[in-house]
């Protein structure tokens, strides 16, 4: 993927609305992108409506983007995404039409026709999560469904008693588990809110915005540039939630500006494909994941979202310090006076992002309202932003052109979600039928021998086997479903397992061989992704450890209770993450510190800070 060098009379600020410029929909896909965001809008404050047809409803909006909008190859490709849109729209519309009488069959199909019915919907819903991610997900869900079908014939626990394929299958097309599950639901109702916001704000100056202020602030510094590259991809983020999107868009911009000033191009790649995967779990938006984790927990997004905080922050912590290390290593230097937009185009852009992200904070942090309606009030005040361009003039001329291309990027983001998270309930329907999470949690409990150390390792180790060839949300809701009840059978609180299993699940995008952001950032910069990967390891070799450290210092997810220990867990893991990437990446006089700092670090991570007494507490603050 080829990018153009910025220029030395442009700043970053400009070069992001440069890169921005998408052309401008059809009209055909900007009416289908109205009618997906006007019904999930509408879902927000529309009342009770039974999920039987909503969800249905959520999936057939989705078919459109995956099987038709979206390229699709040859000719024989093509007929076959207008085939499972035609069968697809047919049997969900059925499903919704006739929700009531369904509803009374108890998840007993009746018939051959509603046979064929759950068969097609099963098939349409693999093909839609194999074009929209790859074929992983659901080569995985086509083996748990037979094992489903077939597993009473496995010898031993892991055997199940023989299902009817009317019962199997009408458990996970005609009731509200498999296919219309909660994961389902939750794509619908709240995810797909967030995903709206994100699409409106990004088709706006809101890219501007946080591209000046993180190069006004960072850009002076040593190694200047790799230092914008990893604020801006936390603001970006915040937006988008995802990790190539993050990478892909903030990257056309910061990676050829670090190759122009002297970077290593795998150094410049690997800076943003490190940067760029926290955005999953950088607040207040943070990535799909996180709400699947308030729907499983069953607690407040914003209970998630504080908890999270110090943790997301230490990871672009890290990020920042292994780039100032290379800085040292390479000398790096900072930006130029001319490349930095000035505090007054930072003033002119910041409302762009802050408006719509302060509206978002204060309803979700100081109102009754629901997270839904957080997003739909920022979406609001969006929407009247699009009306001005980068430097705060009214442009109504474009406004429909920002307009269009915020429907259009919200139907795209929404149907990914939906074909993951709906694919996904087919597996957890069929685990939740056949009882084989416990069956797996008893194997885990075994292999450990119940050291929680032990069984964490191999929950981690899952979980990034998983994350290499599958989105986070989807590496996570398998991984949380196989480990989940191990890890708390352990001794670990649910807040606590699930936010350890996420956290693996996201460092997948930059553990090789299969590392997606590491190849979006090696194609940007035309260098060879292998490279690109080591560095991307060494750089966030800390957030691998990390997690175990919010087990070992458990007040880090306290910050809402205990903000003091909070505080004094993040220094303490920083200090540590800090210790390491000079360890490991600053050129050192004598070989023998490397050893001794990384020691150090390890142990300033793995010290439990949770056994302080309340005396030596106490005394602490006294002092």
């Amino acid at each position: 993927m080829a990018a153009t060098a910025p220029t030395t009379t442009e700043n970053f600020a400009d070069q992001v609305a440069r890169s921005a410029t998408v052309p401008r929909p059809g009209w055909v896909i900007t009416l289908f992108g109205v009618i997906t965001v006007g019904f999930h809008l509408y879902l927000v404050f529309s009342g009770l409506i039974p999920n039987l047809i909503t969800r249905p409803l959520h999936f057939l909006l989705a078919l459109p983007w995956i099987f038709v909008f979206a390229p699709s190859g040859s000719a024989v490709a093509r007929a076959f995404g207008w085939l499972c849109l035609v069968l697809g729209t047919a049997c969900a519309a059925y499903v919704a039409i006739f929700s009531d009488r369904l509803a009374d069959q108890y998840g007993i199909l009746q018939g051959p026709w509603q046979l064929a019915m759950a068969i097609v919907l099963i098939v349409v819903t693999l093909e839609m999560a194999r074009r929209a991610i790859n074929w992983v997900l659901p080569l995985i869900t086509v083996l748990v469904l037979a094992y489903g079908i077939f597993g009473h014939h496995v010898p031993g626990s892991f055997g199940h008693d023989p299902y009817a394929l009317d019962s199997f299958l009408g458990d996970l097309v005609i009731s509200e588990s498999g296919l219309w599950s909660e994961l389902t639901g939750l794509s619908a109702d709240t995810i797909a809110p967030f995903l709206i916001l994100g699409a409106f704000i990004s088709a706006g100056a809101a890219g501007s915005g946080f591209m000046s202020l993180s190069t006004q602030i960072a850009g002076r510094f040593r190694a200047g540039a790799a230092k914008v590259a990893v604020l801006s991809s936390a603001m970006y983020g915040t937006i988008s939630g995802s990790a190539s999107a993050n990478t892909a868009s903030t990257g056309m911009v910061t990676i050829p500006a670090m190759k122009r000033m002297g970077y290593p191009p795998s150094l410049a790649a690997a800076t943003e494909a490190v940067a760029s995967t926290g955005g999953q779990i950088m607040p207040p938006l943070m990535g799909a994941g996180i709400f699947v984790m308030a729907e499983l927990l069953a607690l407040p997004y914003t209970t998630i979202m504080v908890a999270a905080t110090p943790a997301a922050l230490l990871f672009f912590v890290t990020a920042w310090v292994g780039v100032h290390q290379y800085a040292i290593k390479f000398d790096l230097k900072g930006m130029a006076a001319h490349e930095l937009p000035g505090w007054g185009r930072v003033a002119r852009t910041l409302p762009f992002f802050a408006v719509p992200f302060g509206i978002l904070i204060y309803v979700l942090g100081w109102t009754a309202y629901t997270p839904q309606y957080a997003a739909l009030f920022a979406t609001a005040a969006t929407l009247a932003l699009l009306a001005f361009d980068a430097v705060g003039r009214i442009d109504l001329r474009h406004w429909i052109d920002r307009l269009q291309v915020a429907v259009v990027d919200a139907g795209r983001q929404i149907a990914t979600i939906a074909a993951i998270l709906i694919c996904a309930g087919l597996i957890t329907g069929v685990f939740h039928k056949t009882g084989i999470g416990v069956k797996i949690t008893s194997m885990i409990l075994s292999a450990s021998d119940g050291n929680l150390w032990v069984g964490l390792a191999l929950t981690g180790l899952a979980s990034l086997l998983l994350g290499m060839e599958l989105p986070t949300t989807a590496a996570y809701v398998i991984c949380i479903a196989v480990a989940g009840d191990a890890l708390q059978s352990m001794g670990l609180t649910p807040l606590y397992a699930h936010l350890f299993v996420f956290w693996y699940a996201l460092l997948c995008t930059i553990t090789p061989p299969v590392c997606g952001n590491v190849f979006i950032a090696a194609g940007i910069a035309q260098t060879p992704w292998l490279p690109v990967a080591g560095r991307s390891m060494l750089l966030g070799v800390g957030l691998f450890v990390l997690p175990m450290g919010f087990i070992a210092n458990p007040w880090l997810l306290k910050l809402a209770t205990d903000p003091g220990m909070a505080l004094i867990a993040t220094l303490k893991i920083g200090a540590g993450l800090w210790l390491i990437s000079v360890a490991l990446i600053r050129p050192l006089r004598w070989i023998w510190l490397r050893p001794l700092l990384l020691a150090a670090g390890m142990a300033a991570i793995f010290v439990d800070a949770y056994s302080w007494n309340d005396a030596a507490r106490s005394a602490l603050f006294k002092f």
